[in-house]
């Protein structure tokens, strides 16, 4: 069966790469006892996939990945015993056991929320709080892309789904995935620009609050975050369900 860990990555752990991620999990999951699945070959691995990988440097309060295992002792065991075999500024907050036919946690992925705070002393020279809304409101926002292969002008504004100010920081919901990938620089560097500035060095803080799949229509989109989906206590439950409805 498969099931989706939720987590959050924070303090000093945010300065690890997504590769260093990948490689923490598989040895707390050895530590921790989970019954987790193998690939067949030559040279078997712990078989887990990760969703959008969060940029270096970020903080995050929504991470996915997904693992198959062969038994499932539920929830609140499952976070408990990932939790103790790991360290500080990595924090497993959920466990479900996924639907047989759900997409694995990077195809499922369509959209990200973030917060995001300019560092003392590297804010913007113009009254950039006052300028969001105005921003916000343009009927589009041309930018052009580096790729690399080439340079792609778009209209970033399709892209934006939220984007507003709370309190000293601002709030942004964007669409994410393997079509468009739309980060938080990108959007603060339009934003900016508009204005005649640039991002001074170092000058961001981000964290990625929530990742969004769309159970919805591309036309009238509905996200939920990744872990709405699967159960807490995995096939015991459904079992029990079934034998209800019998």
């Amino acid at each position: 069966m498969k099931i989706r860990i939720k987590f959050r990555k924070y303090g000093n752990l945010k300065f690890i790469g997504h590769l260093d991620v990948q490689r923490f999990f598989q040895k707390a999951v050895r530590r921790s006892g989970i019954d987790v699945a193998y690939s067949t070959g030559f040279s078997p691995h712990q078989i887990m996939s990760f969703a959008a990988p969060l940029g270096l440097g970020q903080e995050s309060n929504g991470e996915y990945m997904d693992m198959e295992v062969n038994s499932f002792p539920g929830s609140d065991e499952t976070v408990e015993r990932l939790n103790a075999a790991g360290v500080e500024g990595m924090e497993v907050l959920s466990a479900r056991v996924l639907p047989e036919h759900a997409k694995n946690a990077m195809a499922s992925v369509a959209a990200a929320s973030y917060t995001v705070r300019f560092r003392e002393g590297r804010e913007p020279e113009f009254d950039w709080k006052n300028c969001l809304s105005e921003f916000y409101s343009r009927e589009s926002i041309p930018i052009t892309k580096e790729t690399k292969k080439n340079t792609l002008d778009m209209d970033l504004k399709p892209c934006i789904y939220e984007l507003k100010l709370c309190q000293d920081a601002i709030y942004m919901l964007l669409e994410t995935g393997s079509v468009r990938n739309i980060k938080p620089g990108m959007v603060l560097e339009a934003f900016l620009s508009m204005y005649g500035e640039s991002i001074k060095e170092n000058a961001l803080l981000i964290t990625r609050e929530e990742t969004y799949m769309n159970i919805g229509t591309e036309e009238n989109r509905k996200l939920v975050p990744l872990d709405e989906i699967g159960s807490e206590s995995g096939p015991i439950a459904k079992n029990n369900s079934e034998a209800v409805n019998e």
